[in-house]
C-alpha cells in the first residue's frame, strides 16, 4: 500500500511544468504543446476522435487499430480511415517528426496503438490522483488531504471531453469523473466545516450543481448555514432538498437528514 505525503502532491503540483504536452479535457478540449496551445491545428474530427479515444483507453494494453476503428466509426470507418486520423494527430502533436517515423507521444505495436504518457500532463489524471491522495489522508493528515482536494477542484474545470457528451465511448470515463467531482466537493466542504462555513456553503453548491440530489451535501450545507448563525436559510435547505428528492425520484429525505432538520427546527 503506498503511503502517500507531502511529497507526493509536490510531484504532482510540479509536473505540469516538467511535461511537453499538456491535455486539457474538463470542461474543454485543448493542447498545449511546449507552452503553445495548438488545439486550433486540426483538420479533421476523426483525427480529434482517434486522440481522444487514445487518451481514455491510455491505462489499457495497446489496441488493435480495427477495434478502434469498430468502436469510434462502426461502418463508417475503414483502414484509410485510421491512417488518414492518426497522420493527422502527428501533424498536431509532432510536427517535426518525419512521417514514416516512430513517434514520441503514440505507441505502435504492430498494428495496436496506445498513448505514451511519460511527457504529457493530462489533466484528468492528475485530477483523479489528487483525489485518491486525498481520501487516503482523509482521516490521518487533514491539513494535507485539503491541498489534495483543493487542488483537485483547482483542475476540474466542467465535464469531461464536453465536445463528445453524445458519443458513448466517453460516457464511462465523464461519469467516473463526475463521480469523483461530488467526492471532491463534498470531502473538502465536511473538512472545512467547523473553520470554513462560508467555504463551505460554496463548495456544497458546486457539488449540487453537478448533482442536484446529492443529499450529503444539502447535510453539510445546513450545518455550515447553522454554523454561520443562519438558522433560516439552514431550514430553506431541508425544504429544498425534499422538494427535490420527490420531483426526481419520489422519495423523502434519509432519516439522517429529517434528524438533522428536527434538531436545526428546535434549536
Amino acid at each position: 500500500m503506498i503511503k502517500f505525503d507531502d511529497t507526493h502532491i509536490e510531484n504532482l503540483l510540479e509536473a505540469r511544468q516538467k511535461a511537453d504536452l499538456e491535455i486539457i479535457t474538463l470542461g474543454s478540449f485543448t493542447l498545449i504543446l511546449n507552452g503553445e496551445e495548438i488545439s486550433d491545428n486540426w483538420g479533421r474530427d476523426k483525427a480529434i476522435q482517434l486522440f481522444q479515444f487514445l487518451i481514455i483507453s491510455r491505462n489499457r494494453m495497446a489496441l488493435h487499430k480495427e477495434m478502434i476503428i469498430d468502436r469510434l466509426w462502426e461502418e463508417a470507418g475503414s483502414d484509410q480511415t485510421f491512417k488518414v486520423a492518426l497522420h493527422e494527430i502527428k501533424k498536431v502533436i509532432e510536427p517535426k517528426t518525419n512521417k514514416r517515423g516512430n513517434t514520441k507521444y503514440i505507441q505502435r505495436q504492430g498494428s495496436s496503438y496506445k498513448l505514451n504518457m511519460e511527457n504529457i500532463w493530462l489533466d484528468s489524471q492528475v485530477f483523479k490522483s489528487f483525489i485518491e491522495i486525498g481520501n487516503k489522508l482523509y482521516s490521518e493528515q487533514k491539513e494535507l488531504a485539503i491541498l489534495s482536494f483543493q487542488s483537485a477542484i483547482n483542475i476540474y474545470k466542467g465535464v469531461f471531453l464536453p465536445n463528445r457528451i453524445y458519443e458513448d465511448w466517453t460516457s464511462s470515463e465523464r461519469e467516473n469523473l463526475q463521480m469523483l467531482a461530488l467526492n471532491a466537493f463534498v470531502s473538502l466542504s465536511e473538512l472545512l466545516l467547523n473553520e470554513q462555513p462560508k467555504e463551505t456553503i460554496r463548495l456544497t453548491e458546486e457539488a449540487l450543481n453537478i448533482d442536484q440530489t446529492w443529499e450529503e451535501a444539502y447535510r453539510i450545507q445546513m450545518m455550515a448555514h447553522m454554523l454561520n448563525g443562519n438558522r433560516p436559510q439552514a431550514l430553506k435547505c431541508f425544504e429544498k432538498c425534499k422538494n427535490i428528492l420527490n420531483k426526481e425520484f419520489g422519495i423523502d429525505p434519509l432519516p439522517v437528514t429529517i434528524d438533522l432538520f428536527n434538531n436545526i427546527k428546535t434549536k
